[in-house]
This record gives structure tokens, sequence and C-alpha cells, in this order.
């Protein structure tokens, strides 16, 4: 008699469970990207003649020149370090108390709805989009990109802090609330032990992406090392731009391997 049992496991589909269907789906969605591939409008000779300054920004990048605008270079370093601390430490500041006050478990119903509405509209614009907007009402400079950094903190820090304040363990929040104790102290005995690594993390992780995003932002004129970069790339000083770009990697590598130890500290 033939053994009945299966001898290998196959995983059932999650969708479109009907193979039939499945077919449809993805053939369907081929000629799709066929279709889409087609609309996309490639000027070959242009890549071509692009190429050659690739290959040329790729030889700056191999033998960086740090001398030739180490002013510039420190000037702009300067500037896109001070945007993302100040911006960093200020978003927090903000986030903080929104965050609480975009968590179900702990804030009334108008409260919850305001704070939702500040995170969903900071986080409807993309950083780029705010600095342009930004600096065409306060100018050109650093003090665009701080609004800009700490504008776009708001929003991500404020909705990872509620989620994690909503995900806290209830049984510690009833039982604190169960002494007597009012809701300050519920969020400070009950809530803030559970966040805190979580929060730190999360702090140190958006400074890693301030810095990123302050080299982003200086090209359309928020200030930072991102204009000194866009400007070298202009003159086609392809090795000053390189050294920057090294800077601007070994700056993001040293905050992550700090972020990391102090994450491990916390908790």
């Amino acid at each position: 008699m033939a053994n009945a049992t299966p001898t290998a496991w196959k995983r059932p589909p999650v969708l479109l469970k009907n193979p039939i269907w499945r077919r449809i789906f993805y053939l369907g969605a081929a000629i799709y990207l066929v279709l889409a591939l087609q609309t996309v409008e490639v000027n070959w000779m242009r890549v071509y003649e692009g190429l050659e300054r690739g290959w040329r920004f790729v030889q700056g990048f191999l033998v960086p020149d740090f001398t030739t605008r180490w002013t510039d270079i420190r000037a702009g370093l300067i500037e896109s370090l001070t945007m993302t601390v100040t911006s960093t430490v200020a978003g927090i500041l903000v986030s903080v108390p929104i965050g609480i006050g975009a968590s179900r478990n702990l804030a009334p119903a108008p409260i919850y709805l305001v704070c939702r509405s500040i995170i969903t509209l900071s986080r409807s614009f993309q950083e780029v989009i705010i600095a342009i907007l930004l600096v065409a009402m306060f100018g050109f400079g650093p003090f665009a990109g701080f609004l800009t950094l700490a504008f776009a903190t708001i929003g991500f820090l404020s909705k990872l802090l509620a989620e994690d304040i909503e995900a806290c363990d209830n049984n510690q929040i009833e039982a604190i609330r169960a002494t007597g104790a009012g809701w300050w102290q519920v969020v400070n005995y009950a809530v803030q032990p559970q966040v805190m690594p979580r929060l730190v993390g999360l702090s140190l992780y958006r400074l890693d992406i301030n810095f990123r995003e302050s080299a982003v932002i200086g090209i359309v004129g928020a200030g930072g090392i991102g204009a000194t970069l866009n400007t070298a790339i202009d003159r086609y000083e392809y090795d000053s731009a390189g050294a920057i770009l090294i800077i601007i990697i070994a700056i993001v590598l040293v905050v992550e391997y700090s972020s990391s130890h102090i994450r491990r500290w916390v908790q």
C-alpha cells in the first residue's frame, strides 16, 4: 500500500489560492512591466557620454583631494553637524509630548486627534520639499535646514514613540494606576521604563538620518556640507567631491558604531 503521507511541504499561497487566477495575475504584471518600461524615454547617446563623466567621478573618489577646498569643506561640515545636533535635540523635545498625546492608551480623544494630525502633516512631505519651501521663506542658509530637519524629526519620532507606548504592557500601567497614581506618575513609572531604550535608539537613528539628509537639503540651498558638495560637482572638481563623500561616509559609520554601544548600555 502506498504511503499517503506527503514527503515534501509546500507553503500555501497567501493571496490568490486559485492557480489560474495566480497565473493571470503574474501575466498581467509582466505585461504591465513591459509596457511601463516602453514609456521610459532613454537617450542612449547621453548615457554613453555620461559614462565618461561617471568614470571621472569614480577616479576622483579613488584619489580624493582634501586640501584644495578644505576651508569650504570644514565650514560646510561644521554647519551640517550643527544643524544635525540642534535639529535632532529640538525634534526630540517636541516629539516626546506629541508622541504621548498620540497614544490611545494615555491621551483623551481630542488630544489624540490633534497630535495624530501633526504627525500626519509632518510625514506628508519629504525633506527636500520642506527645505525648498523654507528656503523660499527664510532664504539660503542653515536656519532653513535646521527647521527642515526638526520638522521631519517630529513626524518620524512621534509616530514610532506613540506606537511603542500603545504596545506597552498594560499590566504595569494598571498596577501603577491601582496604587492611586496620577497621570504623570503613570507615564513616569509605568510607561517611561518600557519605552526609554527604544526612544534612545530611535533618537540616535534619527541623528544619523539628519546628518545624511543635511547633505541632501544643502543642494537646494539649506546650507551644510551638501552645498559644498554641489559646488564641487558643478565645478567638475570630482576629487574634492570624493573627499566630501568619504567624510560623510566616515561620520555615518562613527555614529552607527557609537549608537550600537549606547543602545546596549541603555538596555
